[in-house]
């Protein structure tokens, strides 16, 4: 993805031949260790030849050797945590960072080097009218809508249990934001068109940052990656359906973030169905101080500067005056 969008956005790239490493398959975690090993000459000449001042590890793999080139070379070392625990790359170089700046406080994980800054979220989130969003999605100033997504290819279990739920009984009360991400839509859009309960269900392949959506929505059911983050900076309650194969199962411990705030429901994806959302979301609705409560706990969670905080820590560890 990044080898688009870099360059989209008008920023040169230099990319390192390394794969993520699979736990549960020795070979393929062998071969992992082994690219990450031949990708530092590679890093290092890269931080060279760009004069790099400083390096900043966004925590995927790729950062494990670039983190390491740049201490090396003595460049300082600047690292983000998205998730309610460190990757195997932030594991390996927090010690030796200058400062690491961690979306949530993690337990055991503090010092003079460690800064909890939140996690930065898309400009569009934070400027978005909600005004102007509902006319776009066509709902009314005094209508309830459900904004469902689950990531830019969707998930699965929350696609077919919303269309389920929502567009194929009768009954339904609230608009319905439908965000399915690429590799259902298609399905999805006829399974919609066939369906007993189409109006209001606004079907969507891709948004590219999610302001319009969030904007429009009174309640979310979505996953809890780094989008928990989106929430909480536009004060959105949820449901969250914590995906259950990621690393370190750290989607249930995002999603934990918000249920303990008493932001947020928690699903597991086991245990998702049409019927218990068809039966949970209109419970939700049908209690509007309930989720005036939710929505304020959300939005106490949010860390708007997040963005700013971590550059200002970029620039202090770089010897420039935030």
């Amino acid at each position: 993805m990044e080898a688009n969008l870099v360059p989209e956005a008008g920023y040169e790239i230099d990319l390192l031949d390394l794969s993520g490493i699979d736990r549960k398959n020795p070979l393929k975690a062998a071969r992992a260790a082994s690219q990450a090993a031949a990708a530092m000459p590679k890093a290092r000449k890269a931080l060279k030849a760009r004069e790099a001042d400083i390096v900043m590890g966004g925590g995927g793999f790729v950062a494990g050797p670039a983190g390491l080139a740049a201490r090396s070379k003595g460049i300082p070392l600047v690292l983000t945590e998205a998730d309610r625990h460190l990757g195997l790359a932030n594991r390996l170089l927090a010690k030796r960072a200058d400062k690491v700046c961690l979306a949530f406080p993690i337990e055991g994980l503090a010092g003079d080097n460690v800064l909890v800054t939140g996690r930065p979220v898309n400009r569009g989130v934070l400027s978005a009218d909600r005004d102007a969003a509902r006319q776009r999605f066509g709902i009314e100033p005094d209508s309830q809508a459900l904004l469902v997504m689950g990531g830019s290819l969707g998930a699965k279990t929350i696609n077919f249990a919303a269309m389920g739920g929502f567009a194929e009984r009768t009954g339904r009360k609230f608009d319905v934001i439908h965000v399915s991400g690429k590799r259902d839509f298609a399905e999805l859009k006829v399974r919609l068109d066939g369906s007993v309960n189409p109006d209001g269900y606004t079907l969507i392949e891709y948004e590219p940052d999610m302001g319009d959506s969030l904007a429009a929505c009174d309640l979310v059911l979505g996953r809890s990656g780094g989008s928990i983050f989106e929430l909480t900076a536009v004060g959105r309650p949820a449901v969250l359906v914590p995906y259950p194969f990621a690393t370190a199962d750290h989607q249930t411990a995002n999603a934990s973030w918000m249920v303990d705030a008493g932001a947020a429901k928690v699903i597991t994806d086991e245990d998702l169905s049409a019927d218990l959302i068809a039966g949970l979301i209109p419970r939700l609705f049908a209690d509007p101080g309930g989720l005036e409560r939710m929505a304020a706990r959300s939005a106490a969670l949010a860390r708007p500067n997040a963005a700013t905080d971590i550059a200002d820590q970029v620039m202090i560890a770089a010897g420039v005056p935030a």
